[in-house]
């Protein structure tokens, strides 16, 4: 080998039999779809690295291409991965790594894996790279449609190597809980196609025990706390939506605060109304143990009434919110971590920063549907509670978590959008539904949410 090292690994402690076949596959063509810790995403990485080695042992050069759908989420996923796969052969440090542009270059070589997002697309297709041998599309149930891997694939398959039969192409991802979901049923029709492998997976199919103690532990009390959200998040089943969005049973009520679990940090989030629409403030408390309450609300409605209150008076009444509740005593000490604000309501997010000189976060919004699983981890972890009576502000429109729990009981899906690959929800008394889920898809990483 022209390697200045051979790299040694023993394949069969480090991929479990159930991949086999997506180990030895020799189809153009590879779909793994499957729940949370199957570990599809890292059988890949390591069929990438074995295949370039390949290359790279006989003095060749070959790429491979990596696409996620955001390039800013790259670093903490397919980049660090890729990493992962080559210390596993034992040539990382045979490696030179780049992050403008994300690229890993063989040193002797100059094989490369590039990593590119979908938003980068005119830049990708005006890249010359070549000698390419393999393309992996992670998380690809967040793409838009088939279309965006037929407008790139061909690109790739005018770059093959000489060498290669082909370009191997690779999608991972978790099925959408929709079974009408585009790509759950794309993925289905290319069952049984002769080039292409489709391969189901779940942590039920580890052998060689990586899944730990712990995890299987967060896995049972998801399973008892929400079945249908577990055979979804970690069977990789789509069971469909529903007619309700939530499980009301999760949404836990206190009397009072837990007093051996204090709360640690503040978070606020906001979705904004207009002539019509009511504006909302949530305030919420995370505990040491990890529990995320609901400990005051703020609920503002213009409906019916002949003065409305401006972006000047909300602004005041937000600032008034955050400062009451933030001082309350039963949780003196807590630091205010974030506060998080539709991104569609810019007039009270200026207004906030002109006269408190405070940004308030813009979330950075998904489709709805993808949104809403960041609150279905969190219920179905046990982790969610709320205050029957908040501890008084005196804040006419605050001090009552009333309305949050009659919204959430109605917030529902459109029954007739249920069967299609956009589900809509039925956007009326949604305030506080909205605001939640603001809550937890601005702050997923401090409330451990990842879906």
């Amino acid at each position: 080998m022209k390697m200045s090292r051979q790299p040694t690994i023993h394949i069969q402690k480090e991929v479990n039999p159930h991949f086999k076949v997506v180990w030895t596959s020799r189809k153009p063509y590879n779909i793994l779809r499957g729940g949370r810790n199957s570990f599809k995403s890292s059988v890949i990485a390591m069929k990438l690295v074995m295949m370039m080695i390949w290359y790279i042992s006989r003095g060749e050069k070959a790429n491979i291409v990596t696409i996620r759908k955001v390039a800013s989420t790259i670093r903490d996923s397919v980049f660090n991965k890729m990493q992962w796969a080559l210390s596993k052969f034992g040539i990382l440090d045979q490696f030179n790594m780049t992050v403008a542009p994300f690229k890993i270059t063989h040193k002797d070589t100059g094989s490369t894996f590039y990593f590119y997002g979908l938003d980068q697309f005119e830049k990708l297709k005006s890249n010359d790279i070549n000698d390419i041998i393999a393309v992996w599309y992670e998380e690809s149930a967040e793409f838009n449609d088939k279309e965006d891997f037929d407008q790139t694939n061909v690109t790739f398959m005018r770059q093959k190597h000489e060498l290669a039969p082909f370009v191997q192409f690779f999608w991972s991802y978790n099925p959408p809980r929709n079974p009408y979901s585009w790509i759950n049923e794309w993925s289905d029709e290319m069952v049984g196609e002769d080039d292409y492998l489709v391969h189901d997976s779940s942590y039920l199919d580890d052998e060689l025990g990586f899944v730990t103690e712990q995890m299987l532990k967060d896995i049972n009390r998801i399973k008892e706390n929400d079945f249908d959200y577990y055979r979804y998040l970690y069977l990789g089943e789509p069971v469909g939506l529903g007619t309700n969005v939530y499980n009301m049973n999760l949404f836990k009520p206190l009397d009072k605060l837990p007093s051996d679990d204090r709360v640690i940090g503040l978070y606020y989030s906001t979705d904004g109304g207009h002539s019509q629409s009511a504006t909302t403030h949530g305030c919420y408390g995370l505990t040491a143990k990890g529990k995320v309450i609901l400990l005051n609300t703020y609920y503002y409605s213009p409906a019916g009434q002949v003065n409305k209150k401006a972006p000047s008076e909300l602004s005041k009444e937000l600032n008034g919110f955050i400062t009451k509740t933030s001082t309350q005593s039963m949780w003196q000490g807590a630091r205010i971590v974030n506060r998080t604000i539709d991104s569609a309501e810019g007039a009270l997010r200026n207004q906030y920063y002109k006269d408190y000189g405070q940004h308030l976060t813009p979330v950075n919004k998904k489709k709805k549907v993808d949104m809403i699983d960041y609150v279905h981890d969190l219920l179905a972890q046990g982790r969610f509670y709320y205050l029957k009576n908040p501890y008084p502000t005196g804040m006419r429109y605050a001090d009552s978590n009333e309305v949050f729990i009659e919204e959430h009981k109605k917030f529902s899906w459109d029954e007739k959008t249920i069967n299609s690959d956009k589900p809509k929800v039925i956007e009326e008394d949604d305030h506080t539904a909205d605001q939640f889920i603001y809550l937890c898809l601005s702050n997923a990483r401090d409330f451990r949410l990842k879906v």
